[in-house]
């Protein structure tokens, strides 16, 4: 399936490595422009390297920190000087720290707003003019399985995370008639370096191997495996493109099955 995506230009964020750098390549395999941004500003540099060799695409990219409103601000301002235009944006931005209720105090919360919520609405905020400049476009916000079932333990992600999950419904309704589309995709269990080191950890923390860690956590999810990469990538350059023109307002889960919610 063509994506038609040759001569737009996404920008990426959090997309140095892992599920963003997983829809970027798919992007720039299909021949879109692609822009990169992430916290670690050397990383990046890596990726774009990487996906430059790799494809026939233009890919650039600077150092993001999505919790600061100032660079969010400077990284869509120099893609747009540079490309001319911006067609879609991928939201992502790091989860807060994981623990129940008594353990946050006001800072906590407020920090997780700004780094998780209000990330997503300062992208939107600085991409959008663009967008309807160029007469449409799409959003995509990265989320969490937890917008659908709350997990123990997450409580600030939970929280923040459905706001994104809500933000992202509102705008799909708002913007549909400028032809600008906003979805939500949620991952499970895709096999980025991020799954090898939990991995790693709950092997260590249980004394068992690694390669037995994998098994049991393989073994609760209805397709009997861990997504890989290219799977989930593929899933997010599809909603970015115009080859999903006709889908808004929806939340993609790909995570082979394991999620029990019927909504």
């Amino acid at each position: 399936m063509d994506l038609n995506v040759r001569g737009n230009v996404f920008l990426l964020a959090g997309a140095s490595r892992g599920l963003g750098y997983a829809i970027a390549r798919q992007l720039a395999l299909a021949g879109a422009t692609v822009v990169l941004g992430s916290r670690d500003g050397e990383a990046v540099a890596r990726a774009v390297a990487e996906l430059s060799a790799e494809t026939a695409a233009e890919v650039t990219g600077a150092a993001l920190d999505m919790a600061d409103a100032d660079s969010i601000k400077r990284w869509v301002a120099v893609a747009a000087e540079r490309h001319g235009a911006i067609h879609g944006v991928l939201v992502n931005a790091g989860g807060p720290p994981p623990g129940g209720f008594e353990q946050f105090d006001d800072d906590a919360w407020q920090a997780a707003f700004n780094l998780t919520l209000m990330s997503a609405v300062r992208l939107v905020r600085e991409t959008l003019p663009h967008m309807q400049r160029s007469g449409g476009g799409s959003v995509l916000m990265l989320t969490s399985s937890s917008v659908k079932e709350p997990i123990d333990f997450l409580l600030l992600s939970n929280v923040m995370r459905s706001g994104v999950s809500s933000l992202a419904k509102s705008l799909s309704r708002s913007l549909a008639p400028q032809h600008i589309r906003v979805n939500n995709l949620i991952p499970g269990l895709i096999y980025t370096d991020r799954i090898k080191a939990l991995d790693s950890n709950q092997a260590s923390l249980r004394g068992v191997s690694v390669a037995e860690q994998r098994r049991d956590n393989e073994a609760q999810i209805p397709m009997g495996r861990y997504g890989d990469p290219d799977e989930f990538g593929r899933a997010g350059a599809f909603l970015l493109s115009a080859a999903a023109s006709y889908i808004t307002g929806a939340s993609l889960v790909v995570d082979g099955g394991t999620m029990k919610s019927l909504f």
